[in-house]
């Protein structure tokens, strides 16, 4: 039966997800306290009619929660206190744009040394337009603080295209966060038998006989090989962004933007859990 195997699968996928919930102290009964959100919260999205949430009978009749737990699920989702949403890397899409905008490379196609501020291609004009909201004073202070730019007589310099946090980095969790998302509502997608729209590319190469002697040398291939595709995908989505394209009249009025890309890494499975085939 499909229900089985989706069962299998997500026992499968959340394997690894455990592991991280117990290593960082999350109990079964706040992860529970999660599972019942999601699915209140999913449930009452996608199955309303006419664009109005599902109502507590029937999100409880798809759930399998009491009315009574649904309504309190309710109650937590719409007045309790916000949970933060996982956000991007911003410190990473500056050092991108630092090397692939031509705003702010010189004529070599290098990164440009660029001045704090002035009516040209500047350090406040880069963090104006990767920056977000954050305050621009502390990304900088963030920036040289670990190694990625440095002040000279010229300007800043940027010194590194990435950056490599450590394991402690509490947004390297929050990234990891967006990378699961990333990839389960691709595969979700796909395999949609309601869906309308092609199927999104999720492809993997992988081999169940790989000598233990070459997983280093595998590793040194993926990060080279893997970095130069990333950073051609990084040159094209900037080429044709919303921010290259502002003042251009081929844009249409109103023209609806939205977040896409591709995220590549390495697998590595020591486990002896049975991979679904």
């Amino acid at each position: 039966m499909v229900k089985d195997q989706v069962l299998n699968a997500c026992r499968h996928s959340l394997r690894p997800i455990v592991r991280l919930l117990l290593r960082n102290g999350v109990t079964w009964g706040e992860f529970a306290e999660i599972g019942k959100e999601l699915f209140v919260d999913v449930a009452r999205a996608d199955y309303g009619i006419q664009g109005r949430p599902t109502n507590t009978a029937r999100v409880a009749l798809m759930t399998g929660l009491s009315r009574r737990e649904v309504t309190r699920v309710k109650a937590t989702l719409l007045g309790g206190k916000a949970r933060a949403e996982p956000i991007p890397n911003r410190i990473s899409q500056i050092l991108t744009a630092w090397h692939v905008d031509p705003d702010f490379t010189g004529d070599d196609g290098k990164p440009a040394v660029l001045p704090l501020s002035g009516d040209g291609p500047s350090i406040a004009s880069l963090l104006k337009r990767y920056a977000g909201d954050m305050p621009h004073g502390a990304v900088l202070k963030e920036l040289e603080q670990l190694g990625l730019v440095e002040a000279t007589a010229l300007g800043y310099r940027v010194t590194s295209r990435d950056y490599i946090r450590s394991a402690a980095d509490p947004d390297l969790i929050r990234q990891a966060g967006v990378a699961l998302h990333d990839h389960a509502t691709t595969i979700a997608h796909n395999v949609d038998t309601s869906r309308t729209e092609p199927a999104r590319l999720e492809r993997m190469a992988t081999s169940r006989s790989l000598p233990r002697r070459s997983v280093g040398a595998f590793r040194t291939f993926l990060e080279s090989e893997g970095q130069a595709f990333l950073e051609k995908v990084d040159a094209w989505l900037s080429a044709h962004s919303s921010a290259r394209r502002k003042n251009s009249k081929a844009r249409a009025p109103n023209e609806r933007t939205l977040r896409t890309g591709v995220g590549v890494f390495l697998i590595h499975d020591e486990t002896k859990e049975k991979v679904p085939r």
